[in-house]
């Protein structure tokens, strides 16, 4: 008897078949709207988190190519069309800055702004 894996997590649409062509079984379940939403966005930080593994250009084109298509399907899902987001991204910029300055953080004085406290610490 195979071992059973558990992933709970959000797949590609063709994994189920890739995973019966190998000789695999799986349990699988079709997503209600909130649980999708959340799954999705879930999604990004895991596709992001696999950045930090890269070797290659080649995989680093693939895992950028992953949070791209993560990102496209959480804008169709919620109605935000390319335009919206790169308006979006320029505002930011414009506001904000790029990275191209490669500036690294490393502490402030308590100034009253902080982005996410929790995140941050003492």
């Amino acid at each position: 008897m195979k071992k059973r894996i558990y992933y709970n997590k959000l797949i590609r649409d063709k994994m189920p078949e890739e995973i019966h062509k190998m000789g695999g079984n799986l349990q699988s379940r079709k997503l209600p709207e909130k649980e999708f939403e959340r799954e999705l966005l879930k999604k990004v930080g895991e596709e992001a988190s696999g950045l930090l593994k890269v070797k290659s250009k080649k995989s680093l084109v693939a895992e950028l190519a992953d949070i791209i298509d993560v990102i496209d399907e959480i804008s169709k899902h919620k109605k935000i069309s390319k335009a919206e987001l790169k308006n979006a991204q320029k505002h930011n910029r414009k506001q904000k800055g790029g990275f191209s300055k490669r500036i690294f953080l490393i502490s402030t004085t308590d100034h009253g702004y902080r982005t996410n406290e929790k995140k941050y610490k003492s």
